[in-house]
């Protein structure tokens, strides 16, 4: 648990820096949009699977099929991660503008923020569910008696 911070900090910092180094590096275009959202993508999917692999050695975690948890499982995991590294990027998406003047700036506040995160955290479970309905998998809160 105390771990989560750690490995959701590193994770971001990480795409971060690749999807900067791909936005500062390449010219803008239809092909380093393809870049951006590709890499995206496989960083998402590879996150989770490492993620998934990981913790498989842990005690408290056990998987009734280990195949599907590392493929299927880290696919749908993955989801968080196609809103979040994106998300995490546009936080200050302006840092390497060359504008040195305060007022061109974007000012971030905390309603900003939250208003941002809410709206990531739709478009994540969004995504799930549409996921979830594409494998007609049926949602079931809670149990009948």
């Amino acid at each position: 648990y105390f771990a989560t911070h750690f490995y959701f900090s590193f994770y971001h910092v990480f795409s971060n820096a690749v999807l900067r180094k791909i936005v500062t590096t390449y010219k803008g275009g239809a092909l380093r949009m393809t870049l951006y959202v590709s890499v995206i993508f496989v960083l998402s999917y590879f996150t989770a699977f490492m993620e998934t692999l990981t913790i498989s050695s842990f005690p408290y975690y056990t998987f009734e099929d280990r195949n599907m948890a590392y493929t299927v499982g880290s696919a749908f995991y993955g989801i968080y991660f196609l809103v979040s590294f994106p998300a995490f990027f546009a936080f200050d998406d302006d840092i390497d503008s060359k504008e040195t003047s305060a007022t061109k700036r974007r000012i971030v506040t905390v309603w900003d923020s939250f208003v941002s995160s809410c709206g990531y955290g739709m478009m994540i479970l969004t995504l799930l569910d549409f996921v979830r309905l594409n494998l007609g998998v049926p949602l079931i809160v809670g149990e009948m008696p």
